[in-house]
């Protein structure tokens, strides 16, 4: 899980510089159409079964959307309207979510030590969106709803998933996914008009880490991750991930990083210690 939620804070910084170069639906599908071909590449290589059993395909197209597609759709509309730091911290209030939804859904009763976990990591992603004038908040609210609802969106995913894994061998499961869901964000890339010469040499390694990393062996990982520990707990593990697209929006991009996002990767921070303790 801490693999995972390192190398998807890492997308974060990398996705907002790619749009500088590309448009936003262009950008996400090049990254994930390589994505799903790494993927189906491992599992050949892995001498996975490919083809999904038939029982499989509704359960596929809803973790797929879920998973990918939809969630990528507003993550990436999100990343339009906000700086990176701001985009991944919103986003990673799906603990919340996560944590709610595994009561009625999983029966995993929200612990004291996990009421405390989601707290204060969600109080230091409050913190962390707190950040800006009036009027530039106001300018955010489209992508700060998008975020949030891509939030929701994979909360559900993770409880869904726990309780109904897919009966996919795990790098051809990974490869439908990403395939499937790429499908939208290709439909809505249609209108738009990349200029692939803008790509410098950096554009392109992004691409390349993306489509290897969080959207191929990341996902490996985290769907493992979710079969050996509680789905709210996986959930508010991967608050980390707000820390490593923070300090790499800092380091990449130049964003601020002053005492009050200090502070709130701090709260961050002990909030992730107390969903491991508990």
């Amino acid at each position: 899980m801490l693999f995972t939620a390192c190398t998807w804070g890492l997308t974060w910084p990398q996705s907002k510089f790619l749009l500088t170069m590309l448009p936003p639906f262009s950008m996400r599908s090049v990254c994930g159409i390589g994505g799903a071909a790494f993927a189906f590449a491992l599992a050949a290589a892995r001498r996975e079964r490919l083809l999904p059993p038939r029982d499989q395909w509704p359960w596929l197209l809803l973790f797929a959307m879920l998973n990918y597609g939809l969630f990528v759709v507003l993550t990436t509309q999100a990343l339009v309207y906000l700086s990176a730091s701001e985009a991944v911290t919103i986003t990673y209030t799906l603990p919340i979510w996560a944590s709610i939804l595994a009561w009625p859904v999983l029966g995993e009763r929200l612990t004291l030590t996990r009421i405390a976990a989601i707290l204060l990591g969600c109080g230091g992603v409050a913190l962390m969106v707190g950040i800006g004038t009036a009027a530039a908040s106001w300018a955010q609210l489209p992508g700060a709803a998008m975020a949030l609802a891509a939030a929701w969106l994979f909360g559900l995913g993770t409880v869904v998933a726990k309780k109904r894994p897919l009966r996919l061998p795990p790098a051809t499961g990974v490869a439908w996914q990403g395939a499937i869901g790429s499908l939208p964000v290709l439909i809505l890339a249609q209108w738009e008009h990349p200029v692939w010469g803008r790509m410098s040499q950096a554009g392109w390694t992004s691409v390349l880490y993306i489509a290897v990393l969080p959207l191929s062996v990341s996902y490996l990982a985290w769907f493992r991750a979710l079969k050996l520990v509680p789905a709210s707990t996986a959930a508010t593990t991967v608050l980390v991930s707000p820390m490593i697209g923070v300090i790499g929006s800092t380091l990449l991009l130049g964003e601020a990083l002053g005492p009050r996002q200090l502070l709130a990767l701090g709260m961050t921070l002990c909030g992730v210690a107390l969903a491991a303790r508990g």
